[in-house]
């Protein structure tokens, strides 16, 4: 009997020789080495994938076969300086985890116009001291209905007002030539309905009408529904829409928004297509959007299914054969617990931390920090070759993301503080200090979302101190817990809220644009005066960056709880060698003291990084309202 691992090689020598004379690929190439001996280690990984997902099909191995063919011309196709960074991150697969990693993220035409003005910032860039830059969806998609550019028409062209593909590999080879790492969004669970693709199905092509989720009649989609939520009821009721020629089509989000039917291999081979494409032009990091909804079986209610998973996996496996180099963030914000099992060597290396994020506008309501701590002790550390993407707020609302039973165990009502923290982010709780405004806003239900920059939640419009404290505190948390901290470009500066965003066509109906305001110049002229808000902010930041990149312990994501015996205090511990950071963080508005028993486990003298400046811990350590500190110090004994 001939062994499974044996039958593996035998057919992934056969494939490798097929695929190789289909690809153009020739023994003695100069790069044929690296191709044969990537090939070898995750072809048996790509092929058991794509046999669990569709192994029962007749066409399988002719599937499989175009799938390889593919990557193989994709990698014959790759850039040459591309394949140096292959080379140079397998040999440091932990780049990500630097403590000098800092991600930032922008909408192009709000923030520089276009990609010449993105190329044109990137001396600033440098100052702040990124090393990621997300650009929100750029590419083509049909206005006014491009959900912000989540509705994509095309994988390879760039929304013409930005700039054109030519333009965006240019930028990215700038910018990595600056050592700025390119992110963009990948949107994978659907297209727009102008999508080629789409216009074909919708015309009856047989072929591309399979690319999609289509019904002549409403048999099956009842069937789906019975179990599947409505995300959007606002804008259709249930999963689907009809189509002028009766059909049915899958739209979990928007009426324009078609979701892909990955139940056929030929979709997969096409998107997997799309992303080595996009691979090729220098892309660095995809951010992998709405993975929780991209597998459908009937009688499931079609989210985090264990398929969603193995399509991941095996898009992994295509890269890694075809661009090593690229990695994948995945965004899902949904229960913890789900979000956990998207983050993988194999499936996200990189996942937004959404608990976190949501957590420290929670402690910041409430002056008291139980939940935060609770959750960096429980759903902090993660797997090897994997990191967190921590942010204070993103381009998209804040949902109160935190688990019913975790708030229950300390005698939190869930659903009553969702309604709490609702109404305290828009300045509807007597003695809020935000200034955020409601996004899906159900009275009759207590549904609702928030919208607003950072400094709007935090207060900022009436330029206090507290304030600015307020805004330095909650990013503290996310530049020392471990992993890549993210900032929405404008907020080191203290941007405002856009409240004329309502004027804007087609966002009329989204207060998330709100907080998604065009370039903030006159509070960057103001990034170098301390005594401005805008300076004392950008200044707070640049100290917490500069000594982040000098601290190896803040390198990685491992963290270790600290309890700090007082429910305003927040604390951690992030481990080096021989020394640990301690960062100890005042959610209150009232003065704070750690004793000197809770810090006997350390020697008396530790050293305040941010000031630069040493300081005895063994009578007890006193914070002021809205402080931060991280001390590094040095376990006792």
């Amino acid at each position: 009997m001939v062994e499974s691992d044996s039958l593996d090689q035998i057919s992934g020598r056969h494939m490798l020789s097929v695929v190789a004379g289909q690809a153009g690929i020739r023994p003695g190439d100069p790069d044929w080495a690296d191709f044969e001996r990537r090939f070898d280690r995750h072809f048996p990984d790509l092929s058991r994938l794509f046999h669990s997902l569709y192994g029962s099909r007749p066409d399988f191995q002719d599937q499989l076969t175009s799938l390889v063919i593919e990557t193989a011309r994709s990698w014959k196709a790759r850039p040459a300086d591309l394949k140096v960074l292959d080379t140079e991150r397998e040999g440091s697969s932990d780049w990500f985890q630097s403590n000098r990693m800092l991600g930032g993220v922008c909408y192009v035409d709000r923030y520089a116009a276009d990609l010449d003005g993105v190329r044109a910032r990137i001396p600033y860039f440098k100052e702040l001291g990124l090393t990621y830059l997300h650009l929100m969806p750029l590419f083509l998609a049909p206005e006014p209905l491009s959900d912000g550019g989540y509705a994509v028409s095309s994988y390879r062209e760039v929304n013409p007002r930005l700039g054109t593909m030519d333009q965006l590999r240019d930028l990215a080879a700038h910018l990595r030539a600056n050592g700025i790492s390119l992110v963009v969004d990948f949107i994978f669970n659907h297209t727009s309905n102008e999508h080629e693709w789409a216009r074909k199905a919708a015309q009856g092509d047989p072929h591309y009408s399979g690319y999609y989720w289509m019904f002549p009649e409403r048999t099956m989609p009842d069937a789906f529904e019975q179990h599947v939520r409505e995300i959007f009821p606002e804008d259709h009721q249930g999963s689907f829409v009809q189509l002028p020629d009766g059909r049915w089509v899958w739209a979990t989000f928007h009426s324009f928004q078609w979701d892909l039917n990955y139940s056929n291999p030929e979709v997969f081979r096409a998107m997997a297509a799309e992303m080595l494409f996009l691979a090729n032009q220098g892309v660095d990091i995809l951010r992998m959007d709405a993975v929780a909804f991209v597998w459908k079986q009937l009688g499931t209610p079609c989210e985090n299914l264990p398929e969603a998973h193995t399509l991941l996996q095996a898009f992994n496996a295509v890269c890694r054969i075809a661009a090593p180099s690229l990695l994948f963030k995945s965004e899902a914000i949904v229960h913890p617990d789900e979000v956990a099992l998207y983050i993988d060597a194999a499936e996200c290396q990189l996942s937004y931390n959404p608990l976190q994020m949501a957590l420290i506008w929670e402690a910041l309501a409430t002056r008291d920090v139980s939940l935060l701590a609770q959750a960096l002790e429980r759903r902090h550390n993660m797997p090897p070759g994997t990191s967190w993407v921590n942010y204070v707020r993103s381009h998209d609302d804040i949902g109160w993301t935190f688990a019913d039973e975790d708030a229950a165990e300390l005698g939190i009502n869930g659903f009553d503080h969702r309604r709490f923290l609702n109404s305290f982010y828009v300045n509807r709780f007597p003695g809020s200090f935000a200034r955020g405004v409601p996004f899906q806003d159900n009275p009759r239900t207590g549904d609702c979302r928030i919208s607003g920059t950072t400094a709007s939640l935090c207060g900022l419009e009436d330029g206090s101190a507290e304030a600015i404290r307020r805004i330095l505190l909650a990013h503290s948390v996310a530049f020392s817990t471990g992993g890549i901290p993210l900032l929405y470009l404008g907020d080191e500066v203290g941007q405002l809220n856009d409240d004329q965003y309502a004027l804007e066509d087609g966002h009329e109906a989204d207060s998330r644009w709100v907080h998604r305001p065009q370039f903030p110049a006159e509070r960057y002229a103001h990034r170098t005066e301390p005594s401005t808000p805008e300076g004392a902010i950008f200044a707070g930041l640049r100290r917490m960056i500069a000594v982040r990149g000098s601290a190896p312990e803040l390198a990685g994501t491992r963290l270790i709880p600290f309890a700090t015996n007082n429910p305003g205090v927040l604390g951690y511990q992030r481990p080096g060698e021989g020394t640990r950071i301690l960062a100890l963080a005042n959610f209150s508005d009232q003065p704070q003291v750690i004793s000197a028993e809770t810090l006997s486990g350390f020697e008396a003298e530790a050293v305040d990084v941010l000031a630069d400046a040493p300081v005895r811990i063994d009578q007890g350590f006193v914070l002021r309202p809205q402080d931060y500190v991280w001390l590094r110090v040095v376990p006792a004994g």
